[in-house]
């Protein structure tokens, strides 16, 4: 049965490469898109079609043997299954967040480049765990009852913007930058982590991990993922970098107008110019960390924090209109470049491990 992929952007490629990588007897015909809009031609060698298009040619026996993995976000897949069914292609089934995970953890322990944190020894030692969950009060309620792990504790953001209250921790508490969540998205609550939770008194500080996820976004993490983190002597927990083509230069293109990007690059220059010479190698690669979500040890997040942060004050100095006139979270996606910029020249530095992460619809 021939295989499609549903899907162009990271989800999708990573999928695919991990497939042809474990399973390279597998053919792979097409990825399919709804509208071509800003999608490439061709991914990794592999033709780009419109779902119209591609059901078109096909006769009623080859869509019997055609099979559809959707490598979407999962918000829009039963928009996708009803699309799809649409036009006879019935054969098809979600890639979830946790059959991503697990398909892509496998593809990176083999490649070892990306270790997985599951592919390390379990420990004894279990660390102190305090991860904020970034909340808003315009997010739509999930569908079910997720059964949370203690140690996800929800938190505000853009609490400062409205009356309503949907967390008991709150971003406008103590120092913060709530009034800027209309641009730096989850940021305002990784900024009041830094400057409420991580100060740093002594070594015993440093056993306890600290981090961000999302309202619909969490890191995957099992009891015994977390006992290998001690003793493992792990630094960092992001999730699984996606693949982007040609390369993450041409993916941040997507979402910055070239002047915002300048005033990253000239911020860059400025205030840590070693991390901008090495910038144009950076994006040169195709590997790119979504979300702004991690988990760390207390000084090293810290440390990352007091590095990114003076950065995007400059950045909405610099960019044109400046930060305080708009409200299009584009310091958030200036955020995740950052973070992909910090934390592979850092690699050498830190223990960096990576886990998956599960959408919560």
């Amino acid at each position: 049965m021939d295989l499609a992929i549903y899907g162009a952007q990271g989800i999708a490629l990573g999928a695919y490469e991990a497939i042809h990588g474990i399973y390279p007897q597998r053919r792979i015909r097409c990825f399919l898109i709804t509208e071509r809009e800003m999608n490439a031609e061709y991914l990794s060698g592999i033709p780009v079609l419109e779902l119209k298009s591609f059901a078109g040619k096909l006769s009623d026996r080859e869509k019997e043997n055609m099979e559809i993995l959707i490598a979407t976000p999962e918000n829009v897949m039963p928009e996708i299954e009803e699309c799809l069914d649409k036009y006879g292609l019935y054969c098809h089934v979600r890639l979830t967040s946790s059959r991503w995970t697990e398909l892509i953890g496998y593809h990176c322990a083999c490649d070892k480049n990306y270790i997985p944190l599951s592919a390390l020894p379990v420990g004894y030692h279990r660390p102190g765990m305090h991860v904020f969950m970034a909340k808003f009060y315009k997010d739509k309620p999930l569908s079910a009852d997720y059964n949370m792990p203690e140690w996800i504790t929800p938190i505000q953001v853009g609490a400062s913007l409205c009356e309503k209250r949907v967390a008991n921790i709150l971003d406008c508490d103590g120092e913060n930058i709530s009034e800027k969540n209309g641009n730096y998205s989850e940021l305002t609550a990784l900024y009041w982590i830094w400057k409420n939770r991580l100060s740093y008194k002594n070594a015993e500080d440093n056993n306890e991990f600290y981090g961000l996820t999302h309202y619909r976004r969490i890191l995957q993490l099992s009891e015994d993922d977390i006992l290998r983190l001690a003793d493992n002597d792990v630094d960092v927990v992001l999730p699984f970098p996606m693949p982007y083509e040609p390369d993450i230069g041409e993916h941040h293109k997507r979402y910055l107008k070239a002047e915002d990007w300048n005033a990253l690059v000239k911020a860059l220059e400025e205030i840590q110019p070693e991390y901008a010479l090495n910038l144009p190698e950076v994006l040169q690669q195709r590997y790119f960390y979504n979300y702004n979500m991690m988990l760390a040890r207390k000084k090293i997040l810290a440390d990352y924090c007091e590095w990114l942060f003076p950065i995007l004050e400059r950045i909405e100095e610099l960019s044109i209109p400046k930060g305080c006139e708009r409200k299009d979270r584009y310091i958030g996606y200036m955020a995740e470049t950052l973070a992909t910029l910090y934390f592979m020249l850092n690699k050498d530095r830190l223990t960096i491990v990576h886990a998956g992460y599960k959408f919560l619809t």
